[in-house]
């Protein structure tokens, strides 16, 4: 064997060997390869920001735990609220929103999941949440006039200039006045429920509007230079 064989034999056998052996030393409290898998929880803090962190904020806003905005950013006044309800509440007073505190405001955090129950979950909220929206601006109107404000919502969700969830259009800064006057946390009227229903289902009264305003009440000279596409009840639909 020459030499030179015996060097190659070395610099391939000798890191062959440490690789398996570190290995076996690895495996061999259970005899065979161990895959490591890692859940994490996840969890929400000062600094996050997105859709759950705005249905924290409405639910904390909806119990009176919290007076802010509902812009979907975790800042200080949302993390003084949640340590409020924490201290309420019996939880750990750390002001993040874990799995114990989201059970406790009733929030469901899989919304990524593909299960059945996970998209029941999210319809059932999207119909709560509109169906609040239409009660508190369209209070009085023809049931028609009702699932046409349900529609200008769902018609928002899909124009490129507005947010693109149901939440992201209802809490958008000035877009309703109702979060703003009190409106939106009266009671819901049973028809709001039917009327949103028939707006996620396709129904649009509206024609395709995207903004309506009651002529006799409106103070914005923008909104009355809007194209009027249909007049339903009290409000103007306008594209």
């Amino acid at each position: 064997m020459t030499k030179r064989y015996k060097h190659w034999i070395k610099a391939i056998f000798i890191p062959v060997m440490c690789i398996i052996l570190s290995f076996v030393m690895l495996t061999s409290s259970v005899g065979f390869p161990i895959i490591y898998t890692q859940t994490v929880q996840a969890v929400t803090k000062f600094g996050s920001s997105g859709e759950l962190v705005r249905q924290i904020q409405t639910k904390l806003k909806n119990w009176g735990y919290y007076s802010g905005n509902v812009d979907g950013i975790f800042g200080s006044q949302t993390l003084e609220a949640v340590k409020y309800f924490q201290r309420k509440n019996g939880l750990t007073v750390d002001g993040i929103v874990g799995p114990a505190t989201l059970k406790a405001l009733g929030i469901n955090s899989s919304s990524g999941s593909n299960s059945g129950s996970s998209g029941n979950s999210s319809n059932s909220a999207n119909v709560d949440l509109l169906a609040r929206l239409i009660s508190a601006e369209a209070r009085g109107e023809p049931y028609i006039g009702q699932v046409a404000v349900g529609a200008c919502v769902l018609n928002r969700v899909e124009h490129p200039s507005f947010p693109d969830t149901i939440s992201g259009v209802i809490y958008q800064p000035q877009a309703f006045s109702c979060l703003y006057d009190g409106q939106f946390n009266e009671p819901v009227a049973e028809s709001a429920y039917r009327a949103a229903r028939d707006a996620l289902n396709g129904m649009d009264p509206s024609g395709g509007a995207i903004y309506y305003y009651n002529p006799v009440t409106a103070t914005n000279e923008w909104i009355r230079s809007r194209p009027v596409i249909v007049k339903i009840g009290n409000h103007l639909f306008c594209s």
